[in-house]
Order: C-alpha cells, then sequence, then structure tokens
C-alpha cells in the first residue's frame, strides 16, 4: 500500500530555533498547510498521556530545535562518524532500536542550524587528513521520510560533492528521493534502502514505503549514478524464513537486472532486542508478533550501554552462510559489507 507524504498533526518550536533563519523557511511550509505552529515545549501537552497515546503524539508531531553536537560518535562498522539533521521519524518499526534510544523522545526532530553542523563536519573531514572520513546521515533518523520537508538531505549532499577526503552514507526505508535525482554528487555519497521480506514489513515496518517502492526507488538512485547498496535488517528467523528471503533477492534482482554489473552492496543486521526495548516494545505494540523471549538467545554487551539479546552461534553462522550464498547466486558482483 502507497504512503502518503508525512506532514506532521503539529509543530513546535525551541527558542533558540528562533535564531536561525532555516526556521522561518519551515514555518511558512507548514503555516501553507495549516498546520498548529505552537511556541511551546511538547511535555506541556504529553504528561498527562499513557505511552500509547504518548507515542501516536510525538510520531505525529515535528520539534524545530538546534543541534548543539560538538563531538561526533563512532558509527561502526558502517562509517566512521555519526551525525543528525533529523532524529527520530515517523515510520513506527516495531523493533527499531531507538525505541530505547529515543524512548522519551521518539518525536521527529528537525535541526534547523544546518551551517554549525556542516561546520563540523570539515572539522572532522581536515583533522582526518589525508584519509577520506566517512559519515553516516542516518543512524538516528530516517531523513529521506522528511526530506521534501526539510531538504536538509539535499544540501548535505551538495556539500559532500565539494568534498575531496569526505564521503556521506545514508539509508532509508522510505521512496520520496525525486528531489535529490538531479543534483552533483561527485559519487562522494552512498545511498542504501533498508529492504526486508513481505513478513517482516507487513508486521513489523508501520507507516514507511512499501518493499516495490524502495526498490522502485533505488533504480532512480543507480541510474543517478549513486553509489548505491541495501540492508537487510533485522534478519528475523521465522517458519519459512529462508524461502521468502531468497523471494526477495530473486525479486530484486529481476527489478535491477540492468543493474546486475553494478557493485551493488549489502549489509547484514540480524535480529537483536535489549530488556529495556522489550519493556517499550510492549508498552507501545501490545500485539506484537516479535519474538522477546531471551531464553535460547546469546546475551551480549552492546553499545549503548545495555545488554542486547541475539540468535545463538550456530543459528547466526548458518543466517550469515544462506545470505552469503544467495546474494552471489542472484548478485555475483555485489560485495557484502558486514554481517552482525
Amino acid at each position: 500500500m502507497k504512503i502518503d507524504l508525512f506532514y506532521p498533526s503539529q509543530v513546535f518550536i525551541e527558542k533558540e530555533a528562533l535564531k536561525y533563519s532555516f526556521t522561518y523557511e519551515l514555518v511558512k511550509k507548514f503555516e501553507e498547510k495549516n498546520i498548529p505552529i505552537i511556541e511551546e515545549g511538547i511535555k506541556k501537552f504529553t504528561k498527562e498521556m499513557n505511552e500509547q497515546q504518548f507515542f501516536a503524539f510525538s510520531k505525529r508531531s515535528i520539534i524545530l530545535g538546534v543541534n548543539k553536537t560538538k563531538k561526533f560518535e563512532s558509527c561502526k562498522p558502517s562509517a566512521d562518524y555519526q551525525f543528525s539533521l533529523v532524529s527520530g521519524c515517523p515510520g513506527t518499526c516495531e523493533y527499531c532500536y531507538l525505541q530505547t534510544k529515543h524512548a522519551c523522545s521518539p518525536y521527529i526532530k528537525i535541526y534547523v542550524n544546518l551551517n554549525d553542523i556542516f561546520d563540523i563536519i570539515q572539522d572532522y573531514i581536515n583533522n582526518g587528513l589525508p584519509k577520506t572520513t566517512t559519515f553516516e546521515l542516518a543512524s538516528t533518523s530516517d531523513p529521506i521520510s522528511v526530506e521534501h520537508i526539510t531538504g536538509s538531505v539535499k544540501k548535505a549532499i551538495e556539500f559532500f560533492a565539494g568534498q575531496s577526503n569526505g564521503k556521506l552514507r545514508l539509508v532509508t526505508k522510505f521512496s520520496s528521493i525525486d528531489d535529490i535525482l538531479n543534483i552533483e554528487h561527485n559519487g562522494n555519497t552512498k545511498i542504501r534502502f533498508s529492504i526486508n521480506s513481505d513478513y517482516v514489513i507487513n508486521n513489523f515496518e508501520h507507516n514507511t514505503s512499501s518493499l516495490s517502492e524502495r526498490v522502485t526507488a533505488s533504480k532512480k538512485i543507480l541510474e543517478a549514478r549513486y553509489n548505491t547498496g541495501f540492508i537487510i535488517a533485522p534478519i528475523i528467523i521465522y517458519e519459512g524464513w529462508k524461502k521468502e528471503y531468497e523471494n526477495l533477492l530473486i525479486k530484486l534482482s529481476e527489478e535491477l537486472k540492468d543493474y546486475i554489473s553494478v557493485n551493488i552492496t549489502f549489509e547484514l543486521i540480524q535480529y537483536r532486542f535489549t530488556l529495556r526495548s522489550r519493556e517499550i516494545i510492549l508498552k507501545r505494540f501490545p500485539k506484537t508478533k516479535l519474538n522477546l523471549n531471551e531464553e535460547n538467545l546469546l546475551k551480549k554487551w552492546g553499545p549503548y550501554g545495555y545488554y542486547k539479546y541475539v540468535y545463538p552461534k550456530e543459528t547466526s553462522n548458518e543466517i550469515k552462510k544462506f545470505f552469503a550464498e544467495v546474494i552471489k547466486k542472484y548478485f555475483p558482483n555485489a560485495t557484502i559489507e558486514y554481517f552482525t
């Protein structure tokens, strides 16, 4: 089912955002659509809500704010560092690791101080010379989901187009990429699409573009000569999973038959959860079909200060071997960047 472009039910403006001209550009767009503009904090409106009401209200809200981060976090294995032009996303994927990281802030926050952020990126690039420094744009958000509102991704791509030693990476579950097709990128940006089996998308990836929409968008990105890849995440084990995931790759190879010779990349991430994320998921999605039982799973220390539960080594090795074989079969020139 095709989803409409996202627009919020209400927009909140943080006081510091009023110092930036970009705020007023965005406000004009919202006013043209008669979206209420509120110069107050969102907490005043959500403090009496239960968890499900708070989550639903937040996912329909945009906050215009300032990104004050001066030091970027590492983003291995995807890139050297991560940065954000947007925080959060209108998609409601039940398994999303941001359920924990953004437990108290599931709303969409658009940062209006773009030049400040680009200046920090430039410093990182300069300090990393002579090597090339890579940056992930979609670690704490899906910026393509609101690109039709912000234009921020376009500006980031154009910024990196002028860099000799800086590369940009981003991933999306959304198909609204037309605004970045006819711009100069100089091969310095890599765009990946998050894809999954029908079972996973239909049951857990709510309010995102369909698989066919994502694949159609990927063809446009390939045609625009961007470096292109796919992330299959999370890889979930269920009855018939091998058949469904192979069908996914068959469909993808058929749609991209004109690009089979291109070095398309794949990133593979198996399903995991933390006890903290389980608590939040069950509050927000009480009827979830996710397997949140830690029995028979492997307990590992995660990068965000929580233990995570992943498939045991034997199952993990089976997943890795299966995907290595089927990707090689249908995409002989592809590279698997990592499996985790």
